[in-house]
């Protein structure tokens, strides 16, 4: 192997995702800057000091991640009532989120993620299976983020139909 530069083993955990990726719970979220469905920018710095229901799903006005995000909207007032700031993330275009707000009436901010910085960061992205079909895509994944930025706790797979609910008993645990 003279003259071939080694090269570092990465270890894949059953979800073939970098295990360093993975932020884990106690640690700090990892930090982004994007923009939401209006183009504004947003990064996660700006909301020190706020409790961050932050949730990844794959993709804009598909079944089960329109239950979610509808979920959220219904319960907004209660999550906003609990101190929780939420915001969205898939890979989807500006474009893409402001149709899928404007649609189904969500009071939240959507990121846009089309290089995938974000999922990345947190691990997120990675080899699925649906109906017998391999791809690459979003875990469904929720992140709740205490005022000082720290994981307090992650939802693997979440309920879409019953996510909020999830996340406040989820909250009351910590």
């Amino acid at each position: 192997m003279e003259g071939k530069p080694l090269q570092k083993e990465l270890v894949i955990n059953k979800l073939n995702i970098c295990s360093m990726a993975l932020p884990i719970e106690g640690k700090k979220a990892p930090a982004f800057k994007s923009v939401d469905q209006n183009g504004d920018p947003i990064a996660l710095a700006d909301y020190l000091g706020k409790k961050v229901v932050l949730f990844f799903y794959p993709k804009d006005d598909t079944p089960t991640c329109t239950t979610q995000a509808c979920n959220l909207r219904d319960n907004y007032a209660k999550l906003k009532g609990e101190g929780f700031e939420v915001i969205g993330v898939s890979v989807d275009s500006v474009k893409s989120h402001k149709k899928f707000e404007q649609k189904h009436h969500l009071p939240y901010r959507l990121v846009s993620d089309e290089k995938h910085t974000i999922v990345n960061k947190y691990g997120i992205w990675g080899q699925k299976q649906m109906m017998g079909h391999t791809f690459m895509g979003t875990f469904r994944t929720t992140y709740l983020i205490d005022e000082k930025g720290k994981i307090r706790k992650i939802l693997n797979k979440p309920v879409s139909k019953s996510h909020a609910e999830e996340i406040l008993a989820a909250w009351k645990t910590i």
